[in-house]
């Protein structure tokens, strides 16, 4: 079984990738890495961000690892928070803020159209390889459930009729954004190692 660093100290989004991968990796987080140190997230967008993630933990530990970022982006505000998802409110701000913050924005606009995109960046044997995953949805005008993690209860994704924080994992699973992205990841190792056994 390939062993692969996730190179995220959020807990949630190991357990949801993990919850994919269906054990067919072994997958280490930081934590358990032994590695303490939040990673910067210098760039203007989700690619730059995923990539310097990955690089920096394949330049601490040599293993082969992966990292995403990921980011909502919400068609009435030109594309926010995008990329300062996580810090949109600012950068001590809580999800809570976050939310809020993109609530207040959104005041009075009928137009919610949103999107979540993850970017996943893969580091194996030395080389870099990108996958995209994209969810759209809408963004509702209150929260609703207490699933999930950051903006997931005010989003409904395409085709549902709840927020993500109101499904369970799995329900989440067959929309989520990090699972089309993380699907892809799959794809590409399972030819991958085909690759190399050959």
């Amino acid at each position: 079984m390939r062993t692969l660093v996730l190179a995220t100290n959020n807990e949630n989004k190991v357990a949801e990738i993990r919850s994919v991968l269906g054990g067919q990796f072994k997958i280490i987080s930081l934590k358990e890495a032994g590695i303490f140190i939040d990673i910067p997230e210098p760039h203007d967008t989700l690619e730059d961000n995923a990539r310097e993630k990955a690089t920096t933990i394949h330049k601490l530990t040599g293993n082969d690892c992966f990292a995403e970022d990921t980011g909502l982006e919400v068609s009435a505000l030109r594309g926010e928070p995008g990329v300062r998802s996580a810090r949109y409110a600012g950068d001590q701000a809580d999800f809570k803020q976050n939310i809020g913050k993109l609530l207040r924005n959104l005041d009075g606009q009928t137009e919610r159209n949103a999107s979540f995109r993850t970017i996943i960046s893969l580091i194996i044997d030395g080389s870099e390889y990108q996958f995209e995953g994209i969810c759209k949805g809408l963004i509702t005008k209150e929260l609703s459930g207490d699933h999930g993690f950051g903006y997931d209860p005010v989003f409904i994704p395409e085709g549902g009729n709840k927020t993500f924080a109101e499904m369970s994992m799995n329900e989440k699973n067959d929309f989520s954004h990090r699972r089309k992205a993380v699907d892809k990841l799959v794809d590409f190792l399972n030819s991958y190692n085909g690759e190399t056994q050959n």
